[in-house]
């Protein structure tokens, strides 16, 4: 399971960071599960060839990342993914208390513009009608995990500033509440200004979601884009059996 840990002897690069890259390629390859224990720094130094202090190092990269954590006195395990249903239509500060956790924003863009074009086809207005630009990066228990980019028309959502931790709860304020949606989902590769929002690292894994919403009469309310930590976030959807 850890045979490829060990660094390459001939790179130049630092062997705390060799050791970190090889490990968190492993965990994001589903070689080792969420819960499963990290083996000790004494079997990873006789695995690796590199000393404690480098074992160290590399181990407390990961836990800064959020790939792993520490338990006093048990050992260092894989950090739990966020098991995320994919049928339900609800925000992520919902979905966060939820469970158990605190949702906050670092807004990026709060503001009223005009679309683009591809914006104003799936919202189905003109391009000369305004919309409600949110973009932000949303953290839970101040760890980042998502950046979302949500485009709503401005005639169901009138001044962008109401917006607080919640797009959803304010739109059911004003009576535009969406109660049925469409989400693409697809694996993809963090730029470097995401990497850098989501203190991870360039080229990480993450999920892009792409979601459109809709008020009982089908009127579109949002459409969103947001990329989401591939190390944190899994999707479940619950199938059911077809005829035949």
């Amino acid at each position: 399971m850890l045979d490829d840990i060990g660094p390459n002897w001939d790179d130049s690069t630092p062997l705390y960071i060799q050791l970190a890259n090889n490990l968190r390629q492993i965990i994001l390859d589903g070689k080792m599960s969420s819960g499963d224990a990290l083996p000790s720094e004494r079997v990873l130094t006789e695995i690796t060839g590199a000393s404690r202090v480098t074992i160290r190092k590399a181990i407390g990269r990961l836990i800064n990342e959020g790939l792993l954590l520490r338990r006093q006195g048990s050992g260092t395990y894989i950090a739990p993914l966020i098991e995320q249903s994919g049928e339900e239509l609800s925000g992520f500060t919902e979905d966060a208390k939820n469970r158990g956790e605190a949702p906050t924003s670092i807004w990026l863009v709060r503001t009223t513009a005009f679309p683009t074009e591809e914006e104003a086809r799936h919202l189905r207005i003109n391009t000369g009608e305004q919309v409600v630009r949110l973009g932000r990066v949303r953290l839970s228990n101040g760890e980042p995990l998502a950046i979302e980019h949500a485009v709503v028309a401005a005639t169901l959502l009138p001044i962008p500033d109401n917006v607080g931790d919640s797009l959803y709860q304010t739109l059911k304020e004003n009576g535009n509440c969406p109660v049925k949606g469409t989400q693409k989902i697809q694996a993809s590769l963090a730029t470097p200004t995401e990497a850098g929002l989501l203190s991870i690292q360039e080229g990480s894994e993450v999920l892009r979601i792409e979601r459109n919403s809709f008020l009982a009469d089908g009127t579109p309310v949002e459409y969103t884009r947001s990329a989401y930590r591939g190390d944190k976030y899994i999707f479940v959807t619950e199938l059911h059996e077809c005829g035949d």
